[in-house]
């Protein structure tokens, strides 16, 4: 997954020749949709595990909509559907709790909505409801006039691997692994076949004191990142250790193309070595590789006299909560996911950059 996303984007960069563009834009699509294929099945088995961990954070309501609307606004388009939200007037601006679940579980609303429709328009409503001082029910709802379900079926729609149409000659395929992770929160469906549903999941949320800071939002650049990296930190040297050969040239590519000086090592051992002997800036450090691991390298590199503050960020496939537990344990700074989101890197080079400078 690291390599086709990773060399999608890449060749997306440059590709200039309209049928290009577009097989690779289905490219990255087809691959995002099988990462999210991915994402569920280990969701699912962090659920069964009882190793789901919900974060809780402040977090806004009405950006959570915004940003899924965003995201899925052009598959939308693609089919000449409209998205519409709803955001009623007493829901607070902030809210404390897991907002990417939240987030995730409308994405699992939202894309099910569109794939079920051929035409109309799909409203996302955001409500509170139960205030009692110190939290709030915050309700989700996504309403198509898709085909709708027929009320046999509706009872299986948030059972694993389960799907309303489970006939080999069905139209619209999935994994069916989507809405039991809804599931983990009060989720629903009204239908009716041949008109459209509503889905809806509800979550109890604490409300924010108004005395609490808002955290800031983001501010709208037209920067690439990559350039804001190239101007601020260009020529700066780093570290990349990934014995992964595809993997390695992904990376080194977007660094490249941030403007920073790469040297490369293909184990832990020999990142040892080039840590004693050059000054970087920062290192990017994969956890699994032969001869010497990421982990026990950067223990050693943490002994160094002088490089107790070198940046050494985690770049791996290992996504769980004990694997980043354990990244830090050692001495690392971050941890960036396999299959690497260039934005994300690129947010997190920003950041560790800027404290080492």
């Amino acid at each position: 997954m690291n390599a086709i996303l990773g060399l999608a984007h890449l060749l997306l960069k440059d590709a200039s020749e309209p049928k290009a563009r577009d097989q690779l834009g289905k490219l990255s699509d087809s691959g995002k949709h099988l990462l999210n294929v991915i994402n569920n099945i280990l969701d699912f088995s962090k659920i069964e595990a009882g190793k789901l961990v919900l974060e809780n954070a402040v977090f806004s309501p009405a950006q959570v909509v915004d940003r899924s609307l965003s995201m899925l606004s052009e598959r939308a388009a693609a089919k000449g559907l409209q998205l519409v939200k709803e955001i009623d007037s007493t829901l607070p601006n902030w809210l404390s709790g897991d907002a990417l679940r939240l987030e995730q579980s409308l994405l699992n609303y939202l894309g099910n909505a569109i794939k079920f429709s051929e035409q109309g328009t799909i409203t996302v409503r955001a409500s509170a409801s139960q205030d009692d001082g110190q939290s709030v029910l915050l309700r989700f709802e996504v309403q198509d006039q898709g085909i709708g379900i027929a009320p046999e079926q509706r009872d299986k729609l948030f059972s694993a691997f389960s799907q309303a149409d489970d006939t080999t000659t069905r139209r619209f395929g999935g994994t069916g692994l989507g809405l039991v992770i809804n599931r983990q929160g009060e989720a629903g469906v009204e239908s009716e076949l041949g008109t459209g549903s509503v889905f809806w999941i509800t979550a109890r949320l604490a409300k924010v004191a108004e005395r609490t800071p808002l955290p800031p939002r983001a501010k709208e650049s037209s920067v690439l990142p990559e350039t804001l990296i190239a101007q601020r930190f260009g020529g700066a040297r780093v570290l990349l250790v990934e014995d992964d050969l595809i993997s390695r040239e992904v990376a080194l590519e977007l660094l490249l193309l941030a403007g920073l000086v790469v040297d490369t090592a293909e184990n832990g051992q020999l990142a040892i070595a080039s840590v004693r002997t050059h000054d970087y800036a920062l290192v990017l450090m994969d956890m699994q590789m032969p001869v010497l691991g990421g982990l026990a390298a950067t223990r050693a590199i943490r002994l160094m006299p002088g490089k107790a503050t070198l940046p050494i960020l985690a770049m791996t496939a290992h996504a769980f909560e004990e694997d980043r537990k354990a990244c830090l344990d050692a001495g690392m700074n971050d941890h960036i996911s396999k299959p690497v989101d260039p934005d994300v890197l690129y947010a997190t080079l920003i950041k560790w950059l800027a404290l080492a400078g």
